[in-house]
């Protein structure tokens, strides 16, 4: 650990050149991997943007380790607490008031391990478990057990979990990977509970109120598709539960990039504005065209899985969203398959070169699999060609 360095060093600039990369070329022979939630869709808005969120850093910025030394969260760029805490006042997802603490993370894979750790204690007999209501994020378990840590254990699934004592219980809602609108399952004495926000965004679901939990984690790249940044905060109630977890990430990588912390305070910053912008100039904000994209998107997937009759889809019913101040429909991340015939519907799919991600991974049966919709215009058109090029034929073939 480094001791005596007492200031945070100011960052004075805040532009960087975006890396240039050639778009893969994709031919009707091509395998299109959709099992991951690469969020790509979004380039073509944040293209448009020009330098808007440009950074320069000179090589003499952002030395130091300490951000703010004043702060519970020490690495925490006082730049993105500000950034964070205002875009969430803006959209009105989440409490993130000045008596909240917000933890930040090298995404929000680090902060998940973080809160395991916070939220056991090593004065237990065993390992606290840890569960999830089914269909659950495929990378819960592998997270959870990875470390083998003696402090906590994958429990499996929230509605068969029927074991007295201390438990953890991770409520993603919207849910990833069936975009339901999820709440605590087991409700038992000596639960602790992670709210996995990441999804709570106008371009995926109606804002219906203003999230207040004990614990939420949030993530850069689903609520702007900036994943490449690596950069996710937690929101906390209890200072001790927070102090832990900035103790984690202190030992487990001394803080988090401020380079990255900066980007995203430069972005969310103009997000914010733009949301904020009522002037006779305004135009589309991200969130606006964010909903927009996943609603055609949607459309243009239900009108194919309509028509070949293979597979079926979850359906949502509209809700009044605080942010828009009008109904809007759920448009999840992910669409949640389901075979109608009770088929392997990931190897179905992957005979067709489409990979997706089955639902034995999600903790259910193999007729279900999950598809990304986060993928770029020229992937999801491939998709929709081809997910059309599954027919049912009279000897019921594929």
């Amino acid at each position: 650990m480094v001791v005596g360095i007492d200031n945070a060093v100011t960052a004075t600039k805040s532009t960087i050149s975006s890396a240039k990369k050639t778009p893969p070329t994709l031919s009707s022979d091509s395998v299109i991997n959709f099992a991951r939630g690469d969020p790509t869709m979004y380039e073509s808005y944040w293209r448009k943007l020009g330098d808007r969120c440009s950074m320069v850093i000179s090589g003499n910025d952002l030395m130091s380790y300490f951000s703010n030394p004043g702060n519970l969260c020490w690495f925490l760029m006082p730049e993105l607490d500000h950034a964070i805490r205002r875009l969430h006042g803006v959209v009105r997802n989440a409490i993130a008031d000045d008596d909240r603490f917000i933890v930040v993370g090298t995404g929000s894979t680090q902060l998940f391990h973080a809160l395991l750790y916070a939220l056991s204690s090593p004065n237990e007999p065993e390992p606290i478990s840890v569960v999830a209501a089914a269909p659950f994020y495929s990378s819960y378990p592998e997270e959870t057990e990875f470390l083998r840590s003696g402090l906590y254990k994958w429990a499996g699934d929230a509605y068969s979990f029927n074991k007295d004592g201390p438990y953890i219980e991770v409520v993603t809602s919207p849910n990833n990977p069936d975009g339901a609108i999820r709440g605590a399952v087991v409700n038992r004495k000596g639960g602790k509970l992670i709210h996995d926000l990441a999804y709570y965004w106008p371009q995926y679901t109606p804002i219906t109120g203003r999230a207040n939990y004990d614990v939420m984690l949030f993530t850069f790249s689903k609520a702007t598709g900036h994943a490449g940044s690596r950069i996710g905060w937690v929101i906390v109630k209890d200072k001790e539960i927070a102090t832990k977890m900035v103790k984690f990430i202190e030992l487990n990588s001394i803080g988090v990039s401020k380079e990255s912390q900066l980007r995203a305070a430069k972005i969310l910053g103009v997000i914010s504005d733009d949301c904020l912008n009522s002037g006779p100039n305004k135009e589309e904000n991200f969130f606006e065209y964010g909903q927009h994209l996943m609603s055609e998107r949607w459309e243009k997937l239900r009108e194919v899985v309509k028509r070949n009759g293979v597979f079926s889809l979850p359906k949502y019913s509209p809700d009044y969203c605080n942010f828009s101040g009008e109904y809007t429909d759920h448009n999840p991340a992910y669409a949640w398959l389901k075979s109608k015939e009770g088929l392997n519907s990931d190897n179905l799919l992957r005979e067709h070169k489409i990979v997706t991600r089955g639902g034995t991974k999600f903790g259910v049966g193999s007729k279900y699999t999950r598809i990304s919709m986060l993928s770029s215009d020229d992937e999801f058109n491939l998709l929709l060609e081809r997910l059309s090029a599954i027919k049912v034929t009279t000897n019921g073939n594929y």
